[in-house]
This record gives C-alpha cells, structure tokens and sequence, in this order.
C-alpha cells in the first residue's frame, strides 16, 4: 500500500490492512517474550534458543544453563508521536508527510496490540506534551486512541517546535511499569538540546522500558537534498526562518551535514541498545512495518 495522497480514508481500515497483510502465515506475536520476568535456570538442551544461555553463568561454570522465564502479563505499550510543524513536511499536497506515515503506523500498531489483547497508550508533543492517555486493552480505549490519531492525521500547525527531550523524560516518569515505548520522530531538536535529547532516550532504559525509534525523514528532499537547479526560498517550519539560496550552491555541503547528524542517532541508539527503524518517506508503511516486525519475530 504505497501512500501518495493526502489521507482522507477511514485511519482503522488502513491500519487493519496494514496488519492482516502482515500476520497471514504467522505463527506468534513480534512482541512476544517482551513482559516477562527472571524465574531460574536449568540445563541447557540441545535445540534451545541460544538467545536464552545466560553467558555470564558459562564465564563462571563453563557449564550452558539457560534462562527460564515466568509470564507476568499482557505487553504495555506507549506509542509516542512528535506532532511538530516539521513533522508536517513535505507540505506538498501530492505527497504524504512524516506525520502522516507515523499516524498511519501507529494505528497500525495499535491495531496490532488489540488483537494480541495487549494495553496500549498514546502520548502526541510538540514542544510539550499536550495529549497522554492511560494504558489499558479495553476496546472502547482503542477506539478512543484511533479517533485521536484519525484528528492528528492532516494536522497543520505553524512554528510548533520540538521539545522531544521534555516528552520523552515525562513518558518516563509516567509509564510506572514496564513497557515498550515506541517513538515516531524526524528527531529536528535545536542543536543545542541534542544531548538532552539522547539523555530522555537513556531515561527510559534506565526506567526498564525497551525502546523503539522510528526515525522519520523524507529521503528525496531532506536526505539527498533533490531540487530542482532554480532559487528557491527555504522555510524552517518550527522557526519561521526564511533563506533563499541556489539548491546547488550548498547540496554536499548538506548532504555531508544531514549525514552526520543521522549517523549521530544511531549511534547513540545502538550505544543504549535502542531499537532503530530508519524511515524513508519514498517507501511504503506496509513495507516498513513488515520488515520490522518480521526481523523482531525472527528475534523472538
């Protein structure tokens, strides 16, 4: 299902066929194992799953033991989605924007976890945190989070900036128990709060949660930097900023600076063992999510 037009359909249809393209065939949940806690070890057998060997124990015995597990209950889930004015880009109306994919996914998702009948929760920021719902797998709790998601999809906003380090650090503090956070973001804080950006992301290792990024960004434009060899007058949706330039004049030089800054994520994200889904406008969201959730299904 590639999207290029405006969002107009009914969010929980997509998002249905979005999930139900990806679970025919599959035997078990991506997310499964995630909500579970340490019970004790036993021998390791041939045939275990050589993710469970508690490598530790080996160092010290020389001996495989593997690590059992107790379910402890149904997987919590927060969805967190930066609704900032440059998350609203391409504002081409031809085209579907960050977020419109990120809505698009997370219903996605969300639609996923009704069906796995685990709790979810849906947190939206711009530079606060204006919408957190409680975490629950009632039904009526889901319909309530897609019409959210369905008023956030043609979203348009002027200078909302981002204050993703704020969001993240109160996701933190809220989500008491155990979950899994996933976070859709282009991640285009002020230079400046970057460090408080990656110190929000620890948090919320720190607090046990395991942690997704989807890092959103429109390859044509934002990446490769495509223009067409002609002036253009470039506006920052969060500042106002307006420069005009000749795309030519500064490509490389951006390239090379867009590249560093993406790089930077993840390795920061691979430094605190994040989860990183790097998302390319140009491609489809079934596509996106099949690869992810199959990777983690073949983790599981």
């Amino acid at each position: 299902m590639l999207l290029q037009q405006p969002l107009n359909e009914n969010l929980e249809l997509i998002a249905r066929q979005v999930v139900e393209g990806f679970i025919l065939g599959l035997h078990k949940s991506p997310f499964h194992g995630f909500s579970v806690e340490f019970a004790e070890h036993r021998l390791y057998n041939q045939g275990d799953p050589l993710r469970h060997i508690d490598w530790r124990v080996y160092g010290r015995t020389d001996k495989l033991f593997i690590k059992r597990f107790e379910e402890e209950t149904n997987l919590r889930c927060c969805l967190v989605l930066d609704t900032s004015s440059s998350m609203q880009f391409p504002r081409d109306t031809e085209r579907v924007n960050k977020l419109q994919f990120s809505c698009v996914a997370a219903a996605s998702l969300l639609y996923l976890m009704k069906r796995q009948l685990d709790a979810s929760s849906l947190a939206l920021f711009d530079e606060s945190v204006y919408y957190l719902s409680d975490c629950r797998s009632s039904h009526s709790h889901y319909r309530m989070l897609i019409n959210e998601l369905q008023r956030t999809l043609n979203l348009v906003t002027e200078n909302k900036v981002t204050n993703a380090a704020g969001a993240l650090h109160l996701v933190a503090e809220q989500m008491h128990k155990r979950s899994l956070v996933i976070v859709f973001s282009d991640m285009m804080d002020d230079a400046e709060n970057m460090e408080q950006l990656f110190a929000a992301l620890q948090h919320l290792k720190y607090n046990k949660h395991e942690v997704i990024l989807f890092h959103v960004v429109d390859g044509i434009q934002e990446v490769a930097f495509e223009f067409e060899n002609r002036p253009y007058e470039f506006v920052d949706l969060e500042s106002g900023e307006r420069v005009k330039l000749q795309p030519q004049q500064i490509k490389d030089q951006y390239i090379e600076r867009i590249g560093q800054f993406r790089k930077e994520v993840a390795d920061r994200c691979h430094q605190y063992h994040i989860d990183m889904v790097p998302v390319d406008l140009s491609r489809p969201v079934d596509e996106v999510l099949h690869a992810f959730l199959i990777k983690r299904n073949k983790l599981m």
